[in-house]
C-alpha cells in the first residue's frame, strides 16, 4: 500500500493518549493514528451500487420481543442444551 505524508492538527489530550496508548502497546503512534484514519475513511465511505443485491422478506414489522427471543433461540441452540440464554 502506498503511503503519502500529511500533517493533521490534533487536541494535545488527544495526542497524549495516543502516545500513551503507543507505550502501553509496543507499537508506534502512526500506526494507531493510521488506523484511526482508516476507520474514518471506511465509515464515511460510499457504494455507488447496493451493498445487497436480494432483500429479505420478514413478511412485516418485526418487534423488539421477537428479535430477543431469537437471538435466545439461537444461542440456545448454539449451546445445544435448551437452556435459557439469560
Amino acid at each position: 500500500m502506498a503511503m503519502k505524508r500529511t500533517t493533521v492538527m490534533v487536541d494535545e489530550e488527544d495526542l497524549r493518549l495516543v502516545k500513551l496508548a503507543a507505550e502501553r502497546e509496543g507499537r508506534p503512534e502512526a500506526e494507531l493514528i493510521r488506523r484511526a484514519f482508516h476507520l474514518v475513511a471506511m465509515s464515511t465511505r460510499t457504494w455507488d451500487e447496493p451493498f445487497f443485491e436480494e432483500t429479505l422478506d420478514l413478511g412485516g414489522p418485526v418487534r423488539e420481543n421477537e428479535i430477543r427471543q431469537g437471538v435466545d433461540d439461537a444461542v440456545n441452540r448454539r449451546r445445544g442444551s435448551g437452556e435459557d440464554a439469560a
